[in-house]
């Protein structure tokens, strides 16, 4: 094997503070806007911040809609849903997307398939989906998120619920990165305990997933045409993990505990954005491939903080479930780096004697601290459930294939069975 020589290194434009949202009026008649669809969900949209943000514009010359159908976890059927309104309210100049994952992933679709010919599920990743890529530019697409983990500000990936299959997936193209990322901490201010909780541990796994991930010179060769926006660890996503992770430890249990702390706040947005500029380039793996069907599988379990009635494993914890886990299993590929990891993370906390113990250990009294479920077994999925997990995380092959560890259906399904307790 020839080993590869280049990584890559891609993100958005960035604007950064109290305030920022305010001026992307400003920002947007520098694209020559003249007509924007806000896309956003109900809860945001009841806080009046995307209405202000489409009110703002007007000083511009720029006429803005609001859009407030975007499902919670979205699905291949909201999103069309919401295809369906741009397509009918159309045509726009650029999409404003105001929300956690949900809004910023259903406005890529929509950015998508509004721009190019196809049907969603044309574009979703394989084997899911055929992989389409789009073959002409999206239109500006304006990131603001309103909750901090996602880091769907700064990534190529949208990612969905394919209700039929019960799994969940995404589309991945570097056309869907947002053009412009505003991240305004002070719209994070509403976010109930258990939201922050749940954004917090998908920020965690972001920056321990592309920190402990397969380094980019430990694939084969790429020509240029194959090269994908995940290309594995590098020197430029490393630093930005670092940095996150020293973020949290500091301020993550803080803003769960106190959500007016806004010194807190801000830091988590700071580890957020980071975060998102780190694994956006090189990549999560086995929590986040884990996640999909554990949130796409959900029986009865509805969390603290998450509004309506439907059954739901937030993104988040989905993540966190397994990751204890995943770590102990992907130490022995690169031990330095869990052990480095576990430092930033929790830097008063005793080494154990075993160093495979120190991240996950770690992680876990980071889960107790912040009241996460103790394991898939605390959202309610039992031994029989194994089986159907393992078939949906092994779908999720561009993540695996990221782990620094060659990953299997036992290993997975070992994992899964050891996170059904996890204390």
């Amino acid at each position: 094997m020839v080993s590869e020589t280049v990584f890559t290194y891609g993100a958005p434009q960035l604007k950064f503070g109290s305030g920022a949202a305010d001026e992307i009026g400003f920002d947007l008649a520098q694209y020559g806007v003249r007509r924007v669809l806000v896309v956003t969900d109900a809860g945001v949209a009841a806080t009046g911040g995307p209405q202000r943000i489409a009110d703002a514009m007007k000083a511009y010359g720029i006429t803005a809609e609001v859009f407030a159908g975007v499902h919670v976890e979205p699905t291949d059927a909201s999103m069309r849903q919401a295809v369906e309104y741009a397509r009918e309210t159309g045509p726009h100049d650029a999409y404003v997307a105001v929300g956690g994952g949900s809004s910023i992933d259903t406005a890529k679709a929509v950015d998508l398939l509004t721009t190019n010919e196809g049907d969603l599920a044309e574009y979703l990743n394989p084997p899911v989906g055929a992989g389409r890529a789009p073959e002409r530019p999206l239109l500006p697409l304006v990131a603001v998120p309103t909750t901090t983990g996602t880091g769907a500000e700064s990534t190529t990936v949208c990612v969905l619920d394919v209700l039929d299959l019960r799994v969940k997936t995404g589309i991945s193209h570097p056309r869907l990165r947002p053009v412009l990322a505003v991240v305004d901490p002070e719209l994070t201010m509403s976010q109930p305990a258990g939201v922050t909780a749940s954004a917090g541990m998908d920020i965690l796994c972001h920056a321990l997933e592309s920190y402990t991930a397969r380094p980019y010179d430990a694939f084969e060769r790429k020509r240029p045409e194959q090269r994908v926006p995940y290309c594995g660890a590098n020197p430029v996503s490393d630093m930005w993990a670092e940095k996150s992770l020293s973020l949290l430890s500091r301020s993550f249990r803080r803003a769960v505990r106190d959500g007016d702390d806004r010194e807190a706040r801000t830091e988590m947005a700071l580890a957020a954005t980071f975060a998102g500029l780190g694994f956006g380039n090189a990549g999560v793996h086995i929590p986040h491939a884990n996640a999909y069907p554990i949130a796409g599988r959900v029986k009865d379990f509805r969390p603290d903080g998450y509004p309506g009635e439907e059954a739901m494993v937030p993104h988040g914890m989905s993540v966190a479930l397994t990751a204890p886990e995943a770590f102990r299993f992907t130490f022995e590929a690169r031990p330095e780096r869990h052990v480095r990891a576990a430092e930033l993370l929790d830097p008063g906390m005793e080494r154990p004697d075993d160093p495979a113990e120190h991240l996950p250990r770690a992680v876990i009294r980071l889960m107790r601290d912040i009241g996460m479920p103790d394991g898939i077994g605390g959202v309610g999925y039992g031994e029989g459930d194994i089986p159907g997990l393992v078939e949906g995380a092994m779908k999720q092959q561009r993540l695996l294939a990221i782990a620094p560890r060659p990953v299997d259906g036992d290993a997975v399904a070992g994992i899964f069975r050891r996170s059904l307790r996890l204390w």
